[in-house]
């Protein structure tokens, strides 16, 4: 329905129509701060900001998509800015996956701005990942991941790792809580050298998250890199019928380079 706008000119009413600016995602959150545009810079292994893709389900040739339960969508912020909205019900998953990634001698950095809604509750111990890098080896690395802890009643950020002789692990640290429902920029490096993972927050270095060949949170053997060739970005939540039930984050700025890209 068209509205109108009643204007009086010489005696006479005119009825004028008005047309509304188009409205954002009435779901999307205020769309993060923002430094340089790095993907217009160039300089990076990849790169999106979804500012070139359309509203509406999520698809480009750069990149895939993984879902099971899950749902990827680009959405437009208050200020028209474009970002990624996962969404996932009970223990699916939904990531954007970038596929043929062969990063040079096998390191690399990592970044990205998000906003998860709510972190889980229950069951206890329930475990998430954002962020998974695989490639040709058994590890499947988990550069940024969680994990609900009963006995401290709080979630926490965790490096971590699955399906390799290190066992199924998450390193979180009390010093480092899952804040849910504000922007967040996250960093993190890959580092072939002793095997390391390292992060940031907001720019802010986390070393009580760093692990290494030897110092990690699994099983009593070397902690050893795939050689990567894939890297996925979302949600997967690992138990059944968590509370709650489902699980919604924005995702925007994200860059693989080889060097640290920052959150400037």
């Amino acid at each position: 329905m068209r509205r109108l706008l009643s204007v009086v000119s010489s005696g006479l009413v005119l009825l004028l129509p008005l047309t509304a600016a188009p409205a954002a995602s009435a779901s999307a959150p205020p769309p993060p701060p923002h430094g340089p545009d790095t993907c217009a810079k160039g300089g990076t292994l990849f790169c999106e900001d979804f500012q070139s893709l359309p509203v509406g389900g999520a698809a480009s040739l750069k990149w895939g998509v993984d879902t099971k339960h899950g749902t990827l969508t680009v959405e437009r912020g208050a200020r028209g800015q474009k970002m990624l909205h996962v969404h996932t019900e009970g223990n699916g998953r939904a990531f954007l996956k970038v596929d043929d990634f062969a990063p040079p001698g096998n390191g690399f950095y990592g970044r990205l701005r998000l906003r998860v809604k709510a972190f889980p509750t229950a069951p206890d111990w329930a475990h998430y990942t954002l962020v998974e890098a695989t490639g040709a080896g058994p590890e499947i690395v988990r550069p940024l991941g969680g994990q609900w802890v009963p006995t401290l009643g709080k979630d926490l950020w965790g490096v971590g790792a699955d399906g390799g002789p290190t066992g199924d692990w998450t390193n979180w640290r009390e010093s480092a809580p899952s804040q849910a429902d504000v922007w967040q920029c996250v960093e993190w490096r890959m580092d072939p050298a002793d095997n390391a993972i390292s992060l940031w927050f907001d720019g802010v270095p986390k070393p009580d998250l760093t692990v290494s060949t030897r110092s990690h949170g699994g099983n009593d053997t070397d902690f050893v890199f795939p050689r990567f060739d894939t890297v996925k970005i979302g949600w997967q939540l690992y138990q059944p019928n968590p509370s709650p039930a489902a699980y919604d984050l924005w995702v925007d700025d994200i860059a693989l380079s080889t060097r640290r890209v920052g959150c400037a």
